[in-house]
């Protein structure tokens, strides 16, 4: 089978192919596990072209004029000259695009469409993705109740073309732990880790404040804070500065992407407040070293977590479900939790479970 990938997105920061691979690990995984039964091919437009063959995938970097267009009919030609037998498409927000590349393909081309956290279309945008849904043959969302959300709001027709499969995955990996704390220095039991943003979807401040509270009757606890924005940082340090315990959380900041295989190594647990996730990287991550997720239980973490089978859930925003999901982790058996993290991250999030999950998609098309 020979599959293309194309995204309609110029990514002019990117000037080398491997600046590129370095950049899309997360995700170039499931192509290289595709690739070892089909033709892979990887069509993107960053500031360079030519054509390189990555650990058995095709990359086709392209330029048709370095912009986003809402007629892409070049590249709508080169796609159908590659004689696909599933264009698979990243993002949702390109009905215009999209409808031309399906009268310009081949009938027998199927297209899959993939999610990444795109909110459904309102107004005439909505309208025409209406249109648009008409000639895709399957969608993936990391949740299926997020994609049954898009069909609730009118934006999709039917179920029937949602298929549950997780947006990205994992390279790292369990390390002993008296290794990675070797290196990072944490201390502390239990020690809890924060991955992301410091912005209000993330909800970093009821974290805080709720580990701060826990953290009266467990002075040995300590929370970890990894993040690459800053939007709420002044109201956290006010919140640490109020409490009596100031090593109660140490604001790590920005590391290199590589170093967090020893930050998920060293603590125990990874704590998310997010609102809104169309799938959850860091949370993936986590789990792929054996670190059990605390987190929200929105629809994409349900999925993640097995339904709370790998973790703990609590209600986001909620202080007080926060709060008793941290008395919660002090009574669990953390060794059959991490346990169970590991296993369902190679049964369902993992490269391979990804791609054999796309590749059944497609045969049944």
């Amino acid at each position: 089978m020979i599959y293309v990938f194309i995204s309609y997105t110029f990514s002019p920061m990117f000037g080398t192919p491997e600046d590129w691979f370095k950049r899309t690990e997360g995700y170039s995984g499931v192509l290289e596990w595709l690739s070892k039964e089909n033709t892979v091919i990887n069509i993107k437009q960053i500031n360079y072209e030519g054509n390189h063959n990555h650990k058995g995938v095709e990359y086709r970097f392209v330029n048709f004029g370095n912009q986003t267009t809402y007629f892409p009919y070049r590249l709508s030609q080169y796609v159908k000259s590659l004689n696909p037998d599933v264009v698979f498409i990243h993002g949702l927000h390109y009905p215009l695009q999209l409808i031309l590349l399906r009268y310009i393909l081949n009938k027998t081309t199927k297209i899959i469409a993939q999610h990444h956290a795109e909110r459904p279309f309102t107004g005439i945008k909505k309208y025409v993705q209406k249109i648009s849904d008409r000639y895709i043959d399957a969608y993936l969302f990391a949740s299926r109740a997020i994609g049954v959300d898009w069909v609730n709001k009118g934006n999709l027709a039917s179920c029937k073309k949602i298929h549950e499969v997780m947006e990205v995955s994992s390279l790292f990996y369990p390390v002993d732990k008296a290794r990675a704390k070797a290196k990072t220095g944490v201390t502390g039991y239990p020690a809890f880790l924060w991955v992301g943003r410091l912005n209000e979807n993330k909800d970093p401040i009821n974290v805080v404040s709720t580990f701060l509270e826990f953290n009266n009757a467990h002075p040995g606890a300590r929370l970890y804070m990894i993040y690459h924005t800053e939007e709420l940082l002044d109201e956290i340090k006010s919140l640490i500065c109020k409490h009596g315990n100031k090593d109660a959380v140490t604001l790590v900041g920005k590391i290199p992407h590589d170093d967090l295989l020893y930050w998920f190594n060293s603590t125990d647990f990874i704590i998310s407040g997010s609102h809104y996730e169309g799938s959850g990287t860091a949370v993936c991550e986590a789990m792929s070293c054996g670190c059990i997720p605390i987190v929200t239980e929105i629809f994409s973490f349900q999925m993640i977590t097995d339904n709370g089978n790998c973790g703990l859930l609590y209600e986001a925003g909620n202080q007080a479900a926060l709060l008793s999901a941290l008395y919660r982790s002090l009574t669990l058996d953390v060794g059959k939790k991490r346990n169970k993290s590991l296993e369902y991250f190679e049964e369902k999030l993992s490269f391979e479970a990804i791609a054999a999950q796309i590749n059944k998609i497609a045969a049944s098309l």
